[in-house]
């Protein structure tokens, strides 16, 4: 018996990075789990063990009404909803100042990094009403508070995904539900081994530490976040940025 035992969550990004560390830790602590992700097969290879425990959707996240679908997949497999995590990201094209910036990237960075934790949020949120409890988290970063050089488009989402948990986190502080963030500095993900060598120097030097932040430690903070515990903290953006974030 986990910590989670009894608990749903569904969790967005879940086929990588740090969406993949944290439904593992929420699976081996107990919960059922829907793991929503647009690699499909990805999803597959990390979850099929795990059997009815776990509901694997593939998913273009960035589709309205194909997120509500899967919302209520998951509600009614499972009969309830207790917490959401949105860990679905992309940086973009990166290593470029402002007047060079694609509108077309930043448009899609925007979709894929804000209005799919939207879409995921307002769908989840009647249901959490219904019951007088409910659990939000949006990953964020860093970078949304402090701004990335040469990151425009990661950085205004990410702080856009900020201001949404504070948003939210008042709208339904007297319901029993709490709605917050985490902000990163870097992680050793995929996404980050795929960003050019100069960008995550320019990141790592501003932490104290010294070091990428791991998995682990990510999803260790992201389960108690999104635990019963934390019933009194809302509208907050947790720190996860070896000293980086001073406030």
């Amino acid at each position: 018996m986990g910590e989670f035992s009894g608990q749903v969550v569904l969790v967005t990004g879940a086929a990588s990075g740090i969406g993949l560390s944290i439904a593992r830790k929420l699976l081996g602590e107990g919960a059922r789990v829907g793991l929503l992700d647009a690699n499909e097969s990805a999803l597959q290879n990390a979850f099929a063990t795990y059997g009815p425990d776990a509901v694997l959707i593939g998913i273009d996240i960035t589709d309205e009404g194909r997120v509500a679908q899967a919302v209520t997949q998951v509600h009614e497999q499972f009969g309830k909803i207790d917490a959401l995590i949105n860990c679905v990201g992309i940086t973009g094209i990166t290593n470029v100042q402002s007047h060079e910036v694609s509108s077309e990237n930043l448009h899609k960075v925007f979709e894929v990094n804000f209005m799919s934790s939207f879409y995921t949020s307002k769908a989840v949120l009647p249901l959490m009403l219904a019951r007088n409890y409910g659990r939000i988290l949006h990953i964020a970063s860093i970078a949304g508070k402090e701004g990335n050089a040469g990151m425009l488009a990661y950085s205004a989402s990410k702080a856009a995904v900020i201001c949404m948990a504070k948003v939210q986190g008042k709208e339904y502080a007297e319901r029993g539900i709490t709605v917050n963030a985490l902000a990163p500095a870097v992680i050793q993900t995929p996404l980050v081994d795929a960003m050019p060598e100069v960008q995550v120097k320019y990141m790592t030097d501003k932490i104290p530490m010294k070091r990428c932040g791991t998995l682990d430690e990510a999803a260790n903070l992201a389960a108690y976040i999104v635990s019963p515990k934390n019933s009194f903290t809302t509208g907050f953006t947790f720190d996860l940025s070896g000293g980086r974030a001073t406030y």
